[in-house]
């Protein structure tokens, strides 16, 4: 679900921590993906003309792995090198929010039940859209194609995102890309969102700057949690009636959920707003910044060119692919895989400031640059 109201309030707060990109930009970057986001994406848009999932001859499902395959490869024609992380277990407060979706999708399916006969093609496939969820085959199933095409994954004790960050914190890939803003709430230097939307979506690639975000809004990463918290997040119910801007200034006012609770419980006649009773606020908060994962040091990313055979046999035989298709991917995933081997410009070299006496006596900042090592080189 991610944090409600968290992007508008960033882009009104901190504007110049968003950057808009399109995928030729990120070039020579490493990125760790949220692997079930990215997943639930490609079986929502991935369809045929009739809006129905593909299927092979077998009926079985392949939205997943028909977006996973051309959208992989078209991020490595692009010099991207990717890593999928996929989510391990749950948080045992994460089990609401779990059986708050469940319920969502059975009352989807009932609505579409409803109008099975007499609704139009496009409220049944609103309600079906509604009933998607990502299951453990599909996601088995994602893993073996990675195998196939050279691509490394993570499997995340826990949360997917939280992995995905401390990945991009420490140094491991340059950014971590969800759709769930409480991605920030794990400090990733730079959270890439659209990164896995298609073409066909038009939609630029957002990079948000994890320390622009907090410059802007004036805070450090305990307050921004408790306003993502205090906003509404996957691990405990809101406040009612606090909206995003009301959230905002109730954390700036108090600075803390603690601070900001034992006022609402000491003044209950100056506001409207109720505490929910033994709101789990600080358990969501241990979660945050202490999340469950696998040190970035541990995690072992290699690339290496797809297994052509490999691809023809489970993509082709089993799963009704064309061998065509498969043959050209793994063609471009090898090209595209060398290509970025070269890097950024960027990562190479590095600009640093000089001063020169200019003719009057006063300092003249100059730009020289250096290469990887520190030694300077003269500008041309």
């Amino acid at each position: 679900m991610g944090v409600k109201g968290l992007n508008q309030l960033i882009k009104e707060h901190a504007p110049s921590a968003f950057k808009e990109y399109q995928l030729k930009n990120l070039f020579g970057r490493k990125v760790a993906i949220d692997a079930s986001m990215c997943l639930y994406q490609f079986l929502i848009a991935v369809r045929q003309s009739d809006g129905q999932q593909l299927t092979n001859e077998d009926g079985e499902t392949t939205s997943h792995l028909s977006g996973m395959f051309y959208r992989t490869i078209r991020m490595v024609e692009n010099g991207i090198k990717p890593v999928y992380v996929f989510d391990g277990k749950p948080p045992v407060l994460k089990g609401g929010e779990l059986e708050k979706r469940l319920k969502r999708r059975e009352e989807a399916q009932k609505e579409q039940e409803k109008i099975k006969e007499t609704g139009s093609v496009e409220e049944i496939m609103k309600y079906e859209k509604r009933q998607v969820r990502v299951s453990r085959e599909q996601n088995d199933e994602a893993k073996k194609l990675l195998d196939l095409m050279g691509i490394p994954y993570v499997n995340a004790p826990c949360e997917a995102e939280a992995q995905c960050a401390v990945l991009a914190r420490d140094g491991k890939v340059f950014a971590a890309a969800s759709e769930d803003m409480d991605t920030l709430c794990y400090q990733p230097p730079f959270l890439l969102r659209h990164l896995t939307f298609s073409e066909a979506r038009k939609m630029p690639i957002d990079q948000i700057d994890y320390k622009l975000a907090m410059e802007g809004l004036g805070m450090d990463q305990d307050t921004f949690v408790d306003l993502c918290i205090l906003l509404g997040c996957d691990y405990c119910e809101t406040i009612r009636g606090v909206g995003p801007v009301t959230a905002f200034k109730l954390i700036k006012e108090h600075g803390s959920l603690e601070k900001l609770v034992e006022y609402l419980e000491q003044n209950p006649d100056k506001t409207k707003f109720k505490v929910p009773e033994n709101w789990p606020y600080k358990e969501a908060r241990e979660l945050f910044l202490h999340p469950e994962v696998e040190a970035a040091s541990e995690v072992n990313l290699k690339w290496s060119e797809p297994d052509v055979d490999g691809l023809i046999e489970y993509m082709v035989k089993q799963k009704g692919f064309s061998e065509e298709r498969m043959r050209s991917g793994a063609e471009k995933l090898k090209k595209g895989l060398k290509g970025g081997v070269q890097g950024r410009l960027d990562g190479f070299f590095q600009v640093v400031s000089t001063v020169k006496k200019d003719t009057k006596g006063g300092a003249k900042k100059r730009g020289a640059t250096t290469d990887a090592k520190g030694k300077a080189k003269k500008r041309k």
